[in-house]
């Protein structure tokens, strides 16, 4: 029970560069019952920061060739929030045999307060591109097909799985750009489509003016990767309207955008059930496995 606890704390703790030894963490659902493994890893050092993921597989995973990988966001404004609000879903999917991560980016609130001077949206940005190229660099050392890496978020992590995507400016200087950032699936929960808003401008402070250039919503262009959106017609943070012209518009150009709306729901699709962090119940992810079969991302 000590190591347990020991286990634990390092989970949720990002003062180290590393869990070392990690111990596997049992996890079971209807489908499977698997033995999960998790760890971190550094994937960028930026200023001071050392920004870490964390990785869900199970041992069977690593023992085939192919695996689907998805990478998560998760959301809080740009500001606030933890990876850990993901842990759960990884470890979901870590079960069915996908790899996932679950990724730590720099946020834009100084102390819980105020603006940060040097973070905004768009350093935001540039880390889900980095950990995107981290994710496909390292594809062979989980045995991930480098054409089958998804990219999920909820709310502004929405928005920055949707940059992954969309959005050519805003790269970190060390980036080796001959690697592609661009997800070949996104899988989106609340997501915010477009960041033309107050609290985004806010954050931006004298870089506001830069604010259409992280604007999933005008940055459309034809040929992006399948998308899967959940909202409810309640959201009282992200529009649903936002979301609907965005659907419009991606069919327009061609792409794939597959839009399911929830009557009474609000932000939080999962609200009451703490399960997946108020992000989304078990009815919402089985559609959501749907989309991953339908584009060959899970068997």
């Amino acid at each position: 029970m000590k190591n347990l606890y020991i286990f634990l704390f390092l989970c949720f703790s990002y003062q180290s560069e590393a869990i070392p030894n990690p111990e596997p963490v049992p996890f079971c659902n209807d489908e499977t019952d698997k033995e999960i493994i998790h760890i971190q890893e550094v994937y960028k050092t930026a200023d001071t920061f050392n920004l870490k993921v964390d990785i869900f597989y199970n041992k069977q995973t690593l023992e085939k060739e192919n695996n689907t990988a998805i990478v998560f966001f998760h959301g809080g404004g740009w500001a606030y929030g933890t990876p850990s609000e993901f842990f759960s879903t990884c470890e979901r999917y870590a079960a069915m045999g996908i790899v996932t991560f679950s990724v730590q980016y720099r946020l834009s609130i100084d102390k819980g307060v105020t603006p940060h001077k040097t973070i905004s949206p768009i350093e935001c940005v540039m880390d889900a591109k980095s950990a995107m190229r981290w994710v496909r660099e390292n594809a062979d050392k989980f045995r991930i097909d480098r054409n089958k890496i998804v990219a999920s978020g909820q709310s502004a992590g929405g928005h920055l799985a949707l940059c992954t995507a969309m959005i050519d400016e805003h790269n970190e200087k060390a980036d080796n750009m001959a690697i592609s950032c661009r997800p070949d699936a996104l899988l989106l929960f609340s997501s915010c489509v477009n960041a033309v808003e107050g609290w985004c401008d806010r954050l931006l402070a004298e870089r506001r003016e830069k604010i259409w250039s992280i604007s999933p919503a005008h940055n459309m262009k034809k040929g992006l990767p399948p998308m899967i959106e959940f909202h409810g017609l309640d959201d009282e943070q992200v529009p649903k309207w936002t979301v609907q012209f965005f659907e419009i518009a991606m069919r327009e150009n061609g792409n794939y955008f597959e839009l399911h709306t929830y009557a009474g729901k609000k932000h939080y699709l999962g609200d009451g059930n703490p399960k997946y962090s108020r992000y989304y119940d078990d009815e919402i992810l089985k559609i959501t496995d749907d989309f991953l079969r339908k584009f060959k991302f899970l068997n």
